[in-house]
């Protein structure tokens, strides 16, 4: 009986143990997963308190001369610190995502100024997504999937209608970046499809800005401030209306073909 009891005991014991290895490596993954995003938020907040006074118009104005001679000595070096600057400025969400966009049409003009600004905001969105993905993402597809009733609904609409919602999400101006680029992480939105439709779904506000980061030397030169208000003019503001409107179609299409068949 003793030897029972201590092999009870030992088994016991090891059992505990294996549990308490389990929840260790349960606790591991967790921490790994969740590491990015607190990374990011971290650098966030910093930055949110640190680089706003560098990350601003009169900063650029001030620099404008030493920027441009820069620029002209070193063109490709300046393309890619520039691009790199700007996915670190959009994957850690940090204040300055207008200034470099003004910056990038102020350096390289109107159509270099797209190119280069659309490319680092995709990568550096690309980031910020695969960051909220990996942490997020699955936990809460998996809980949309096994809701009922209206939630359940929403996420079927969503997923038949991807292309058509991330279009008109990166579209809409009253929509923060930074929240269009969580909400399809957290709808476990292809990277592919998120990757398309963010390069291509700001380009028109990226046209706009970085035109007018394109003729700051004018500006400058009257000791003005760029009108970043253009964006909500009439004949800015219908044309992306329109747009928003058309990534919309195929939803309303899908919408009333599928009440014509139930009609049926």
């Amino acid at each position: 009986m003793p030897d029972n009891d201590a092999e009870n005991n030992s088994a016991d014991s090891q059992s505990a143990g294996n549990g308490d290895a389990t929840e260790r490596d349960g606790k591991k993954p967790t921490l790994i997963r969740y590491l990015p995003l607190i990374v990011i938020a971290l650098v966030a907040a910093v930055g949110a308190f640190t680089l706003r006074d560098y990350l601003s118009f009169e900063t650029l104005r001030d620099n404008r001369e030493a920027l441009i001679a820069f620029r002209d000595d070193h063109y490709l070096l300046t393309v890619v610190v520039f691009i790199v600057a700007y996915v670190v400025i959009v994957g850690f969400s940090l204040p300055g995502g207008t200034i470099a966009t003004l910056t990038g049409g102020f350096l390289f003009g109107t159509v270099f100024g797209v190119m280069f600004n659309v490319t680092g905001a995709t990568i550096g969105a690309m980031l910020i997504f695969t960051a909220a993905r990996f942490g997020l993402g699955e936990q809460l597809k998996q809980r949309l999937d096994a809701s009922e009733g209206m939630v359940r609904k929403v996420k079927r609409g969503l997923d038949e209608n991807q292309w058509s919602m991330l279009f008109f999400i990166r579209l809409v101006p009253a929509v923060p970046f930074f929240v269009a680029n969580l909400i399809p992480a957290f709808l476990a939105v292809p990277l592919y499809r998120f990757a398309i439709s963010t390069f291509l779904g700001i380009i028109p506000g990226a046209l706009i800005f970085t035109s007018v980061g394109a003729g700051l030397g004018a500006v400058f030169a009257r000791g003005e401030s760029p009108d970043l208000g253009i964006i909500f003019e009439p004949h800015i503001l219908l044309p992306l209306l329109g747009l928003c409107a058309l990534s919309l179609l195929p939803v309303l299409i899908k919408a009333v073909t599928g009440r014509k068949e139930l009609l049926k």
